[in-house]
Parts: structure tokens; C-alpha cells; sequence
């Protein structure tokens, strides 16, 4: 038997935009680190949506490689590894590498390659087929400490992408990056995560190079006020977002156009797909405001925002779409037991777990 505190994820997402060095074209893209319950982990990757799995009540674990890209043709695709070939690393420098998908805090490289056949034969991998190959460098500008590892908002990547035999050129200058992190027991609801690194300021007419902004429904601080209202309709997703603390609001209203946008898929650490309308795009745009002890100070514009919106009833019925939840505080939503986000973030416990099985090896 394992402890409860063994179960849990761990996710590091990467987001940034590369350009066809023939064409010019812009095109954005992701690439995703999962890990999933690697205290119940064997040489071959458990998937929780697979039927043996679910007839024997099996709770999934793996490393799951999610890449894709935003637009016409948003896609994801998925590669998973067993714990016996993957090795995590939490001393300094952070690393995770399995066969040929590696991650630090300065790099990632790695192939994902699922063919159409592929994924139809095998709905349990929750993806389509694709193909892309990566070498980046990686430098994190703003963010923040999480123990061996920096969470960062704003991150200027360098290097190329070889989307579906297609290269694109990855650039500091307009890469337009972001680098995140996060971990917990279960996935929260409403999940719901707004983030941008290429804002102007409506005074100035300048960009703000050296700016991000980020909001994250799981990750708010103390003593921040938090409403939040998301809606859909048949050709958007919207956003508003008020964070207020003695002194300080800040204000986001951010729209995306669902034909640039995909349906996340995952897994829960218990085995569920609970998140059956998981928005996720790459090319929200709006406007952020910034206020002190009442006074408008800055007011600007994003674009290439990343955004993620879904949410679901307890009854476990997908989300129809249209639901608005506002003046709740983001750090009181309870989750499926009940848990605040604060008790269901785990509290380090799955990167104990972690070690601990590398150490068995």
C-alpha cells in the first residue's frame, strides 16, 4: 500500500512562439513535462484511461510529454514513459530526462511523434497525431523560487522546432516565452490560468520588455481579494479578473477565438477526466489595468496571451459552457473532497515521492 500523500502531479509547461525562417510565419507553440504518481510506478507507463486499467481500478502513472501548437491546426500529442526509464534529478540544476525528452532549468529537447493510426487506435493516449522534434535554451527572467527549481512567468527561449517536418526558428527577441510550474492532489475547478509576456503600455505607446503578467486560479497569494468570471459563447472565451489587496487592484479582461484554441486532455493523479472542456489558446488579447489606493496607474495592452479556462460539475456532467462564477476568493474554491487549494497543493509531498522512488532504483 502507498500513503495518500504519495498521490499527486507535478507539471512544468513551456510556451513561446518560433517563426519559418522562409516564410516568415508566426506559429505558437507548448511543450509540457506531467508527472504522474511516481510513487505507483513500474517499467511501463500506467494509463488511468486504458480499459485494463480501469477494470482493475488502477490509478495512472508516468511522465507524459505534451507539445503542440495554437491556430488552424491546434493539435496536441502525447509520449509516455515508464518510472523505470525515467531519472528526476532535484538537486541543482533540476532535471528530468527520459529517453529522448529531456528538461532542465537552462534547456529541453526531446521527439514526440504519434501517428493518425496511432492515435486512434489508442484513445487512452488522449491525443492526435503529430510529430515535433525541439532543442531550446531556456533563461528565465522573471520568477520566482520552488525549492531546487525557479518558476518563472516571463522566459526568452533560443533554438529551433521541427514542427511536423516543418523548422521554425525560435528567437529570444520575439519568442514571446513564458516557463511554469506547478503540483497538487487534484487538478483545481474552476481551472483557470492567464499569462503574457508581450504587453504596451497604453500611456507610453512602448513595449515593456521586461514585463509579464500572470494569473493562476491554484496559485493565488495571501491577502489577495480574487473574482473571477469566465464565459464561452460559440466563437469565444472570456475572462475578467479583479486581484485586490489593500492598496492594489489589477483588472485583466482577455478574449480568445475558440478556432485558435484546443481541448486540453488529461488525466487526474485518481484516474479521472473530470476536465472534459478544458480551453487552452495561445493568442488571447486584451487589456490589463493597474490601480493604486484607488488612481488608474497603467493600463496596457496584451496580446499573445496564454490562457486556460474549463471548470466542471460534481455530478461529474461535462461543462456546457456559459458558466460564470464571481466574488469567490480563488484560494477558497474547494475541490472534489472539499480541500481548499492551499490543502490539495500537496505541499511538497509527491517531490519526496519522487526521490524516494529514483532512490529504490
Amino acid at each position: 500500500m502507498h500513503k495518500d500523500n504519495e498521490i499527486g502531479y507535478e507539471r512544468w509547461w513551456h510556451s513561446f512562439t518560433g517563426h519559418d525562417p522562409k516564410t516568415g510565419e508566426e506559429k505558437s507553440f507548448f511543450i509540457e513535462f506531467y508527472l504522474c504518481n511516481p510513487a505507483l510506478g513500474s517499467e511501463k507507463p500506467i494509463l488511468g484511461q486504458h480499459p485494463a486499467a480501469r477494470r482493475e481500478k488502477l490509478k495512472p502513472s508516468y511522465l507524459m510529454v505534451k507539445v503542440g501548437t495554437w491556430g488552424a491546426d491546434a493539435v496536441q500529442v502525447h509520449k509516455f514513459y515508464g518510472w523505470r526509464r525515467i531519472h528526476v534529478d532535484r538537486d541543482i540544476p533540476f532535471s528530468i530526462q527520459a529517453g529522448d525528452c529531456y528538461l532542465t532549468e537552462d534547456a529541453t529537447r526531446g521527439i514526440v511523434r504519434v501517428s493518425d493510426e496511432e492515435a486512434s487506435r489508442h484513445p487512452e493516449w488522449m491525443c492526435k497525431g503529430g510529430a515535433m522534434s525541439w532543442s531550446l535554451l531556456v533563461d528565465k527572467k522573471t520568477a520566482t523560487q520552488a525549492g531546487s527549481r525557479r518558476e518563472g512567468t516571463r522566459a526568452e527561449f533560443r533554438g529551433e522546432v521541427l514542427w511536423n517536418g516543418r523548422k521554425f526558428v525560435v528567437s529570444p527577441k520575439n519568442c514571446n516565452g513564458y516557463a511554469g510550474a506547478g503540483q497538487g492532489r487534484d487538478f483545481p475547478n474552476p481551472w483557470i490560468r492567464l499569462f503574457s509576456a508581450n504587453l504596451r503600455s497604453e500611456k507610453s505607446g512602448k513595449r515593456l520588455r521586461d514585463s509579464a503578467f500572470e494569473f493562476d486560479a491554484a496559485g493565488q497569494q495571501p491577502f489577495c481579494r480574487t473574482t473571477v468570471a469566465c464565459r464561452e459563447t460559440k466563437t469565444h472565451v472570456y475572462w475578467h479578473v479583479e486581484e485586490r489587496t489593500l492598496f492594489h487592484r489589477r483588472v485583466a479582461d482577455i478574449s480568445c477565438r475558440k478556432n485558435t484554441m484546443l481541448l486540453l486532455n488529461y488525466e487526474s493523479p485518481e484516474g479521472t477526466r473530470r476536465h472534459r472542456r478544458l480551453w487552452c489558446g495561445g493568442s488571447g488579447s486584451g487589456k490589463v489595468q493597474c490601480y493604486r489606493v484607488g488612481k488608474l496607474v497603467e493600463s496596457l495592452v496584451a496580446t499573445n496571451v496564454g490562457c486556460e479556462y474549463g471548470e466542471y460539475k460534481l455530478n461529474l456532467q461535462p461543462n456546457k459552457g456559459g458558466t460564470i462564477r464571481r466574488g469567490r476568493k480563488a484560494e477558497e474554491s474547494p475541490d472534489r473532497k472539499g480541500r481548499s487549494a492551499a490543502e490539495s497543493a500537496g505541499r511538497g509531498n509527491l517531490a519526496k515521492a519522487v526521490t524516494e522512488k529514483n532512490r529504490r532504483k
